[in-house]
């Protein structure tokens, strides 16, 4: 008995520190994409000058967006998680390559850390905390019904 109440809590703080995890990622996603779409034109001619189509450009205003808050509900998490995943990786070594410079080094290494923590998010999935969850349980249930 005193084992199950242990692991109760571990699941419930496990749980936790998920939603807390991805709150604190989707922020950096949900703020640039506010941004971004806020100031989209300003936005489009910035990136075009880096070689970023316009159609580039706003698919990544639309994946900063989306991913970013299926994050944070805890929505199709695991799809999410990749694609900023992957978008970071891609960020990482098309933008953040001069290493002679300490800050983009730095840019480069906080990129590969923040992919590394939605590739851990892909493994991890979003906890009990989150629509995931709401969902898989509601289907669950209407099947043993």
């Amino acid at each position: 008995m005193e084992f199950e109440e242990e692991n109760a809590i571990l699941v419930n703080f496990a749980d936790m520190a998920l939603l807390f995890g991805r709150l604190l990622l989707s922020l950096l996603f949900l703020e640039e994409g506010v941004e971004l779409a806020s100031n989209f034109d300003t936005a489009l001619e910035a990136m075009a000058k880096l070689g970023v189509t316009a159609p580039i450009a706003t698919a990544t205003i639309v994946l900063q967006l989306g991913a970013g808050f299926a994050i944070a509900f805890g929505l199709m998490t695991r799809l999410a998680a990749f694609g900023l995943g992957l978008f970071c990786l891609l960020t990482a070594m098309l933008f953040h390559t001069n290493f002679a410079s300490h800050n983009e080094l730095l840019h480069f290494e906080k990129d590969l850390a923040i992919a590394g923590g939605m590739f851990a998010l892909i493994v991890a999935g979003a906890g009990k905390l989150s629509l995931d969850m709401l969902i898989r349980r509601h289907w669950k249930t209407r099947l043993v019904a």
